[in-house]
Formats: structure tokens, C-alpha cells, sequence
């Protein structure tokens, strides 16, 4: 009960540093790729010592099989297009609807359980999911009064949220036999690379930004990144 316990409190920890994230975002002046990149990478850079320091870790990058390689490539794009698509949201909507709706995640891996690991759902989750998508829809229809824009930050945001459902399903295959910092650091740095390419080939400015968007590159990969969706690799092993 404990640890059960212990769990839930470590949860809630990551939940709060994540939920900063859209904060982060609306004080960086730059592309949002540039900010998944900076954010990804940043974050890699902290976890790496704690990679290559340990031999276990190492162990477990030199032991990688083509199959382990190929899913945290998938891993590492699922994630990069989720930063990308909720980053563009937030240049639509305001953030409390942005937010509100990336985070109807469960929503999503609840039908990934159910469909394709074929595992049961029970009925109160049923409920909830039935509750939070009446909610979504009372966010769009608010926002579209609003503007067509609005509406479409909101669609950005829900496609998001699919996106990062698909990210942690493959985590929870990969963590049954990575640790969460070789697998964190792993992804991160392949998606820090997808953005970077993509940044390239979009002529996105990667360089010369404003001291508060350098300090908010940091603050989103210190903050929300490693204190809060790195939590979230560590407890989807159990």
C-alpha cells in the first residue's frame, strides 16, 4: 500500500511539473519545433551522464536488438509530432482549453488497450471517458463562437493528445526491459534529431532568440520535462 501510495504522490509530482509546459511555450518566442528540439534536447543532455556513468545503462544501449532500436525510433517520432502539433495549438487557442484537451491522453489509451492489447475496460472508465469527450465538445463549440482559429488550436490538441497516447503504449513495451533513463535519454535524442531535420527543411530560425526564450528552453526541459514527463517513463513500467 506504500508504494502504491509512494507511486500516486510521484505521479501527481510529474503531473504538476508538466502541466507548466504551455507556460513555457507561450513565453518562448520561436517555432514550436525549435522548442520541442530545444526541449528534448536540453533534457537529454542532463539524463546522459546518468547513461554513460552506469554500466547497467550502457549495457543495455550495446545490447539493443534491430526491434528495440525500431521502437525508440517510433517512440522518439510519436513524441516529437505530439510536441509539434500541441505547440502549433497553442498559437491557435487559449491555453487552459489547450491544455484541458491534450490531456483527455487516457481517452486514447484506453482504446489502445482495449483494440489492440485486447485488455478489458471497466465501467467507470467507460464513464469518465464518456464524461471528459462531452467536455471536449463543450470546449470547441465555446472556442469556434469564438473564432474558427480557436477551434482549430482545440482540433491541434486533440490530435495531440492520440499522438502521445501512441508514445507512451510503446514506452510500456520498451520499459518491461529498459530502464527509464536509457530509454528518456534515447528518445529524447532521436526525437531531438527528427525536430532538428524537420526545423532545417521548414528554414525555422534555430539561433539569435531573446535571453527569456533561451531561459524558457531550459525551463521547460528542466521543469516539465525531466521533473514531470520523464516521471511518466519511470512509472510506466508499473
Amino acid at each position: 500500500m506504500y508504494a502504491s501510495l509512494k507511486n500516486y504522490l510521484i505521479l501527481f509530482a510529474g503531473v504538476f511539473a508538466l502541466s507548466t509546459s504551455a507556460i513555457w511555450v507561450k513565453i518562448a518566442q520561436a517555432p514550436s519545433a525549435v522548442i520541442a528540439l530545444y526541449r528534448l534536447l536540453f533534457a537529454a543532455i542532463v539524463l546522459l551522464p546518468f547513461l554513460l556513468l552506469n554500466k547497467e545503462r550502457v549495457a543495455e544501449v550495446k545490447s539493443m536488438t534491430r526491434r528495440r532500436v525500431g521502437q525508440v525510433f517510433a517512440a522518439g517520432f510519436f513524441l516529437a509530432l505530439h510536441y509539434v502539433l500541441w505547440f502549433e495549438s497553442l498559437r491557435f487557442t487559449s491555453t487552459a482549453s489547450s491544455t484541458v484537451i491534450v490531456c483527455l491522453q487516457p481517452l486514447f489509451s484506453l482504446a489502445i488497450e482495449r483494440f489492440i492489447a485486447q485488455k478489458p475496460i471497466r465501467p467507470s472508465a467507460l464513464v469518465g471517458c464518456i464524461v471528459a469527450l462531452c467536455g471536449c465538445v463543450i470546449i470547441g463549440m465555446g472556442d469556434f463562437r469564438i473564432s474558427g482559429e480557436s477551434l482549430l488550436g482545440d482540433i491541434l490538441a486533440f490530435v495531440a493528445a492520440a499522438v502521445i497516447a501512441v508514445y507512451y503504449f510503446v514506452g510500456e513495451n520498451v520499459r518491461k526491459e529498459m530502464s527509464a533513463v536509457t530509454y528518456s535519454t534515447t528518445a529524447y535524442l532521436v526525437s531531438a534529431l527528427m525536430l532538428f531535420i524537420y526545423a532545417l527543411l521548414n528554414g525555422d530560425q534555430l539561433t539569435g532568440f531573446t535571453q527569456v526564450t533561451w531561459w524558457s528552453f531550459v525551463g521547460i526541459a528542466l521543469v516539465a520535462t525531466i521533473g514531470g514527463q520523464f516521471i511518466f517513463n519511470l512509472l510506466l513500467k508499473k
